[in-house]
């Protein structure tokens, strides 16, 4: 009979640490270490790719669905200091008009709830702006209106990219030359239609309106997000973050 394999002391020991992680432990609050950046002439030096805030500033409703804060608009418009009023055509609880107010800036704003319909070519304003803030629904990741012309109705996602497409679109019309379009979005996982890379499509459509991307993503950690706070019975890979896609129309 041969004797056993000698186990070794380092696989031995890196077994134990596996076994013994926290990972069932209560959630308690976790540091992440984030890059350092370089140092340069931005206005705003803390707006780099990696986005954390987890304070989300007295802007807006956080009761209402999918509300973001206003710290990350508050920071682009400092950051891009546009001339003339700042256009939200999804403007949900009043985060960026909100911010609008504290800045001293004009606002335009337009929502569903309010009967606008921003995928609506015919009515969407004819001025022009320098600056666009969107926040659009996540497909049916969240419902925010009972109006069936709302995005998150769309009953599949091919009518929701040719609505979310038509938007883009008319963004795109509304922007002044070397105007900004900043776009906050997130990829979900459908349990009927799987994985569902919105910002890429974001990008996609954006690119067929003409737009042309400006800078960097910005990957927003989502901190005070509903999901954070449920139990589910699957397995996957959470994602803890949206992207926002700033958007130009050339000069």
């Amino acid at each position: 009979m041969t004797s056993a394999t000698p186990v070794n002391p380092f696989y031995a020991a890196r077994r134990h640490r596996i076994a013994t992680t926290h990972h069932d432990k209560p959630a308690g609050p976790v540091y992440a270490r984030l890059p350092q950046a370089p140092r340069n002439a931005s206005p705003v030096p803390h707006l780099t790719s990696l986005y954390h805030f987890d304070r989300a500033g007295e802007y807006g409703d956080r009761s209402y669905p999918g509300n973001c804060g206003g710290n990350l608009i508050r920071d682009l418009l400092l950051y891009f200091r546009p001339e003339g009023p700042i256009f939200d055509p999804m403007s949900g609880s009043g985060t960026c008009r909100d911010v609008c107010d504290e800045l001293g800036l004009p606002c335009v704003s337009g929502d569903i709830h309010q009967g606008f319909d921003a995928c609506d070519p015919d009515g969407f304003p004819t001025e022009k702006f320098a600056f666009i803030w969107a926040h659009p629904p996540y497909w049916r990741q969240k419902s925010y209106a009972l109006d069936p012309r709302d995005l998150s109705r769309a009953p599949t996602l091919e009518e929701f990219l040719s609505r979310y497409g038509q938007f883009l679109r008319n963004c795109a019309g509304a922007l002044t030359p070397g105007g900004k379009l900043a776009v906050l979005m997130g990829d979900y996982c459908d349990h009927e239609a799987g994985f569902l890379p919105l910002v890429y499509h974001t990008k996609r459509l954006a690119f067929e309106a003409g737009l042309v991307q400006h800078c960097t993503d910005v990957v927003r950690f989502s901190h005070g997000a509903s999901s954070s706070r449920k139990v589910y019975r699957t397995a996957f890979i959470p994602g803890l973050h949206d992207t926002l896609v700033v958007l130009e129309r050339p000069a």
